[in-house]
């Protein structure tokens, strides 16, 4: 329960509510802006990347799923942290989400722009943030309910790709100059080979990682200990069969070379052979980034009022209106994804956003190694392995990335870690 006695967010979402969620944050940005990038690394070899990916976000959902219902609160891995690890576990975990969750935030207003209005994507990208903001303090069942539109016009129109790719044959030499977009923003060389394969692995990661919206939900969903584990599962089994056949379309109808230079690839794939259809495509991706925007913000604002309940982050953050949401924080968690969207390109965002969450499950992983078996349903294996990919991805990420995620995770830590010693120099000296 919250601390305190702080009033509670309401119990209002169900198993298909909390599912539909998380696909609106898995099927969003990730699978219309993290191919060509992915491609760039591991060449040929994608689909080994995404298995390995869905790989470590089982291993992730399994630790979450069990510690959610240990842990039936809005927070996630900070919650689970400070529970089995200490403070400053909790605090390094949600850093990590708030610093990961605010790029992924950033990457979908990008892609949103670029795909809405390609000569001024960073304008529309804001505009867009602030919009959803609006939507969010609206309260969450309204944007559950507008997750399920999002989520079904989002599969229509990548059953449109993929069955381009797979049955329309390669047209990867005109796919250069039907291209509307520049090339993928550059970010740095990739290692190529078996490094590729988990360089690019790291990055697809991000586009599993919206499950975690699902967990976040502790508070907000009926019977928890049912609905967590089987809405997490579900979601995360959709994406996956998604993702591969998806990847797979695209390397048959593209190439991995002309995949890894294309910024639009699934428009480009589809509009080769029908124009209008391509069309189609560049409007559902910005649906569907829309659709991840309005997912994660609610993630982002969540984990804010966690940490300020417990003074780690200002404590009017942890307010919670009339209408059931905390609308201070989410206010909060639209002005930071607007700064993020004007300084960084989606493909960047990605990254950036990948490696902190990759942190981030490190710590939820090692939490659960700390649960009883009586509460677990994954064998203990299951959190060291994920624990051991997670750090290993993440270092694996591109250079600058990383050391900009470092930064910002130090930075962070030690700000919450302030403040938090701040509040409790009143309690000491009474």
């Amino acid at each position: 329960m919250p601390p305190n006695d702080q009033p509670s967010l309401q119990r209002r979402l169900g198993t298909a509510d909390a599912v539909v969620l998380g696909l609106a944050a898995m099927l969003g940005t990730g699978v219309y802006a993290v191919w060509s990038p992915a491609a760039a690394a591991a060449g040929p070899w994608l689909l080994l990347s995404v298995v390995l990916a869905a790989v470590v976000a089982a291993c992730n959902a399994g630790s979450t799923a069990d510690l959610a219902v240990a842990h039936p609160e809005s927070g996630g891995g900070y919650v689970y942290g400070r529970a089995r690890l200490g403070p400053a576990a909790g605090r390094l975990a949600g850093v990590a989400f708030l610093v990961g969750k605010s790029a992924s935030a950033a990457a979908a207003a990008g892609v949103f722009g670029e795909y809405v209005l390609p000569a001024s994507p960073v304008w529309i990208a804001v505009a867009v943030v602030v919009a959803v903001t609006a939507l969010n303090v609206a309260g969450v069942q309204w944007t559950a309910r507008g997750a399920w539109a999002l989520v079904g016009g989002t599969l229509a129109v990548l059953l449109v790709v993929i069955a381009m790719g797979l049955l329309g044959g390669r047209t990867g030499e005109a796919a250069s100059a039907a291209s509307a977009l520049a090339p993928v923003e550059p970010m740095g060389p990739m290692p190529g080979g078996v490094l590729g394969v988990l360089t690019a692995a790291g990055l697809v990661f991000f586009a599993f990682a919206g499950y975690a919206r699902i967990a976040t939900l502790g508070e907000e969903v009926r019977d928890p200990e049912r609905t967590l584990r089987r809405a997490i599962m579900i979601a995360l089994s959709v994406a996956l069969v998604t993702y591969l056949l998806v990847a797979a379309a695209l390397l048959v109808g593209l190439g991995a070379e002309r995949l890894a230079e294309e910024r639009s690839p699934l428009a480009t794939l589809v509009g080769m052979t029908a124009p209008a259809l391509g069309v189609l495509v560049r409007v559902g991706a910005a649906v569907a980034s829309g659709s991840a925007l309005l997912s994660v913000l609610v993630g982002i604002s969540r984990m804010t009022l966690a940490m300020a309940r417990r003074g780690e982050l200002p404590r009017p953050l942890a307010t919670v209106g009339a209408r059931g949401t905390p609308w201070r924080a989410d206010l909060a968690a639209g002005a930071v994804a607007v700064v993020l969207a004007v300084l960084a390109g989606p493909v960047a965002a990605i990254a950036l956003s990948a490696c902190s969450v990759l942190v981030y499950y490190a710590v939820v992983n090692l939490a659960a190694l700390r649960l009883a078996p009586g509460q677990r349903q994954w064998p203990e294996w299951t959190s060291w392995l994920g624990l051991v990919l997670c750090l290993g991805l993440a270092v694996l990420l591109p250079a600058r990335q990383v050391l900009i995620t470092a930064a910002a995770l130090v930075v962070g830590w030690i700000l919450c870690t302030l403040h938090a010693r701040r509040g409790e120099e009143p309690r000491e000296s009474g």
